[in-house]
Order: structure tokens, then sequence, then C-alpha cells
């Protein structure tokens, strides 16, 4: 028979053992930059696109959402010029996170979402899902366009870069008000080399970060390009900014 004071010992060590455990995680968290992240997150996750069969589908609601908030802390990085966007994309990330939090078993597939929407009718109105989604991915766009500019020339203006990414990803789909404000703010965008030793972790050089922005691009062309595909099926492709 284990006494009463063999118990406690026992599950004072366990406990002791999980908040070495957590710990651990925490600085193997805090060592790993937001990009190392993200390539980890996109490197396990799975998207299916339609086939014949438009059911086959499948966007995995929480890891796309686990994705949306790393990008969102790269963002964070280049300063107040994200404020334009920034308030946006994480009100459009908790709209998902928030569905999925209601049902988790039902809207574990962003796919599903989009389908009971356009169901609905609801899907181009007030903050919808769908539109969370169609900004989201395009934000995804931005930060890809960014980081293969300063991966292929670092020497680059942080200001042209951002400028560039922004022309190509997200103007076309802005009203005159957003494309005024992000032009103004574009004065306050950080230089190249400040905004580089701010992605790094201590233990990177550039030139591994390099690589790493290289990796995280070259996983973001095929999984946006599925995203885009699913879009264009449900209409949800040409939604402008009102």
């Amino acid at each position: 028979m284990i006494c009463i004071a063999e118990q406690e010992e026992g599950r004072g060590y366990r406990g002791r053992r999980n908040q070495l455990k957590m710990k651990s995680t925490r600085r193997e968290m805090e060592k790993r930059s937001e990009i190392g992240s993200a390539i980890e997150e996109l490197s396990m996750m799975v998207i299916v696109k339609p086939g014949e069969k438009h059911e086959s589908a499948h966007i995995p609601t929480k890891p796309f959402v686990s994705v949306c908030y790393l990008v969102l802390q790269v963002l964070d990085k280049i300063g107040p010029t994200m404020a334009v966007l920034r308030q946006d994309v994480y009100q459009n990330i908790k709209t998902l996170e928030l569905m999925h939090e209601s049902n988790t078993s039902v809207n574990s597939n962003l796919v599903e979402i989009l389908k009971s929407e356009a169901k609905e009718g609801n899907a181009r109105k007030g903050s919808s899902c769908s539109k969370a989604l169609v900004w989201l991915t395009r934000t995804l766009d931005f930060t890809s366009s960014l980081l293969q500019t300063l991966a292929k020339d670092p020497e680059k203006r942080m200001e042209q870069v951002v400028e560039e990414a922004y022309e190509l990803t997200l103007k076309p789909w802005h009203g005159w008000i957003s494309s005024a404000a992000f032009r103004v703010a574009l004065r306050l965008v950080p230089e190249s080399k400040t905004f580089v030793n701010i992605l790094r972790t201590d233990e990177e050089n550039y030139d591994t970060l390099k690589e790493k922005m290289q990796m995280l691009v070259s996983l973001f062309v095929p999984f946006l390009e599925d995203i885009h595909c699913i879009l264009r099926l449900y209409n949800l492709d040409k939604i402008k900014s009102t």
C-alpha cells in the first residue's frame, strides 16, 4: 500500500517535470523565429484542391489561423506602417478563429464554412468568414512577395520593397482611402537592414535567415495557389474593399 506521503511526492515530481517541460518548450519557441515557426506550420499543412467533386476540397481552419498569427507578428516588425493593415488582419483572423471555436468539428474545414455561407447567401455580407479568408489570403500574398524581394535584394530600400509588394498584391483590391493611407504610412518603414535584424534570432546570421525566407516563400507559393483556386470556385476572388 502506498502511503499518502509517497503519493504526494510522486505528484510533486510529476508537477516539477511538467513545469520543466513547459519551460523547455517556451525556450524552444523563443529561439525559433516567426519565419521558422511559419515554415514548420506550412510544412505540416495539407490543402486538398477541388477535383470533379467540389466536396473534396479542404483547408484546415486551425493551422491556417496559426500561420496568419505568425505572419501578423512578422508584419508587426515593419512598424507603424502596418497599423493600416494590422487591425483588419487581426479582425479577420478572429472572425475565422471564433467560427472554428463555435463548433470545432463542423468548422475544422474552411471550405465547409465557405460552402455554408454561399448557401445562405452571406458570403459577401458584413464580416463573413468568406471575406475574412479572401483578405487574409491577400495578406499572405503580400508577405510572400515582400520576403521574396528582400531575400533576393537585401540592399533594396525597405520602402520600395513594401510598396512593390503592396502594388502587386493588395492595391488592386483596395479603395482610394486605403491606398492613400498606405502611401502615407510608407514613410515610416524601417531600413531593410533594421528589419532583417529584427527578424533574426540571436542564433541566426543573415545567410541563415535568407535561406529561411526563401524556404517560406517556396512553401507559400503552392499553398496560396491552392487557396486562390478554391476562392475562384466560390466566386470570391474579385471581392474589393468598400
